[in-house]
């Protein structure tokens, strides 16, 4: 509700939204209009399934406890957290401190906001008091009071102190990017290892902010010599509440350590069963919401969530293929990378993150239609970069495709095509660029097969097996001696075959 005692200068407080409707990145509600499902039948993919339960989990609808009849606006209304944004353009152009913006905007949405307003502040760096300086944090001020909003979310990470002295003068609850991006993380994990991995992350993030109001967390929890409480061992001056809260915090990240390290030895056996098995193994990497997921659907039909949404997959989805030659590989749908992404995301998700360390091709896919694809590639190169130094003393091999070619302006996609020669431009939705995709990851994955030429006698039929199962047969027939087969082997079963070669 506006505040008439208040002189603030005049703004439009619907520019921030006009700007962002002129923009190429749509709501939530027509992103979720738009998103390239796979058509719709009698028996629902798990995709499917997962999208309908996470639509239910983010509305359901009369669960009001102030209102008998709740229409759908007012529910909304009641649903949604209204938000302002603010962000400091310290370096770049004006159109990149704009595009962080709307990223954030993006964001908000996808948490579960609404957008009513934004911010930019113009400085050499961040005050490190408010975050955006005295004179700024009162008209931010002014603009919440009139927009009735109820939160602010700051296009950066904020220290404990910035936040709760911009928080005192804004009169609101203020978060950071980080803590938004933590909170989608959040909604969206469904797997016991994915809940773990963001529980821990958002602990890590909380233990330095951890504040309470009044003296309630400085109240200590001992008691005087000789009077009632918890016996000997407990009187004196004892913890603060604040200090107890930090260590059950920390117990708990200890014991979430240890679940994600048990959860890690069952992922580690199954990557190195592919491992032994010889497939070439290719992880889709990318930008979030650039399309991975659709496009293993594509290759592979593994029918798993697509959603228009950002950060929609969290949990690593891993399906096998074929060549047109007939060799065999599995393709991981990895997590989505974002600018600046949390620190500790990329420590908490590092089993997750291991799946792109391991694999012999990075399949990179880039929004095409997006504003600014070239920035999107360099922020996923730098957490990319930094998960394989750790385990690689070579760089991965990297296939940059350029998805989302029939959303996409023809101008961008002629200057990406001159800026990335290499690149191979599709569209999963529509399939186009798909063959020339699958022959592009055909050459880049060397062939570790061996030719054989054997006869395997009668009574080792599970060896005939083996190499109908994980071999590529040319030709099998039956003679006198056994079962002669001329195929393509992994390296290890050819040694095993050697003693019946003809």
């Amino acid at each position: 509700m506006t505040n008439p005692e208040l002189d603030y200068p005049e703004y439009d407080p619907t520019a921030f939204d006009d700007r962002r409707a002129s923009s190429s990145n749509p709501t939530v509600d027509e992103r979720r209009a738009s998103s390239s499902l796979v058509p719709r039948s009698s028996n629902p993919t798990a995709g499917e399934l997962a999208l309908s339960d996470r639509a239910a989990l983010r509305r359901v609808a009369g669960l009001s406890t102030e209102l008998d009849d709740v229409t759908e606006v007012e529910y909304r209304k009641l649903r949604l957290e209204r938000v302002v944004l603010v962000g400091v353009w310290t370096e770049g152009s004006a159109a990149d401190a704009d595009a962080s913006l709307t990223e954030l905007a993006a964001l908000a949405e996808t948490a579960g906001s609404e957008v009513l307003d934004g911010l930019i502040q113009r400085r050499d760096k961040p005050d490190p008091a408010t975050y955006i300086g005295s004179g700024k944090a009162a008209e931010l001020r002014q603009i919440v009071v009139a927009t009735g909003a109820d939160t602010v979310i700051c296009d950066g990470e904020l220290s404990p102190a910035q936040l709760n002295a911009l928080e005192k003068a804004v009169k609101v609850k203020v978060i950071d990017r980080t803590a938004l991006i933590l909170d989608i993380f959040a909604q969206h994990a469904t797997s016991a290892e994915g809940k773990a991995q963001v529980s821990l992350a958002q602990m890590q993030y909380m233990l330095p902010r951890l504040r309470g109001w009044g003296e309630s967390m400085s109240r200590q929890a001992g008691g005087r010599a000789g009077g009632a409480g918890g016996g000997v061992g407990t009187r004196g001056p004892g913890e603060t509440k604040i200090e107890t809260d930090r260590r059950r915090i920390r117990e708990r990240m200890s014991k979430l350590r240890r679940e994600i390290k048990d959860m890690k030895k069952i992922r580690d056996t199954q990557r190195s069963g592919r491992v032994r098995s010889e497939v070439g193994r290719i992880a889709i990497v990318g930008y979030t919401n650039a399309g991975k997921s659709s496009l293993l659907n594509a290759l592979t039909g593994a029918g798993v969530l697509v959603e228009n949404a950002l950060f929609a997959t969290l949990e690593p989805t891993t399906r096998r293929g074929e060549f047109d030659d007939g060799r065999a590989f599995v393709l991981t749908d990895t997590v989505g990378f974002v600018r600046h992404l949390p620190t500790q995301l990329v420590e908490a998700f590092q089993s997750t993150l291991e799946e792109v360390a391991d694999a012999d091709l990075l399949v990179h896919v880039v929004d095409g239609s997006d504003p600014r694809p070239l920035e999107q590639i360099s922020a996923v190169r730098i957490v990319v970069d930094d998960v394989i130094a750790d385990r690689h003393s070579s760089p991965v091999r990297e296939l940059l495709v350029i998805n989302k070619i029939d959303a996409a302006d023809e101008v961008e996609l002629a200057r990406l095509r001159s800026a990335l020669p290499d690149a191979v431009f599709v569209s999963a939705h529509t399939g186009a660029g798909l063959d020339e995709l699958r022959a592009r990851m055909a050459d880049l994955i060397e062939p570790r097969d061996v030719a054989v030429d054997v006869v395997i006698p009668y009574q080792r039929g599970d060896l005939v097996a083996r190499v109908h199962e994980i071999g590529r047969v040319e030709l099998s027939e039956h003679t006198d001696t056994g079962t002669r087969i001329r195929a393509h082997v992994p390296a290890a079963l050819a040694a095993g075959l050697s003693e019946y070669g003809t």
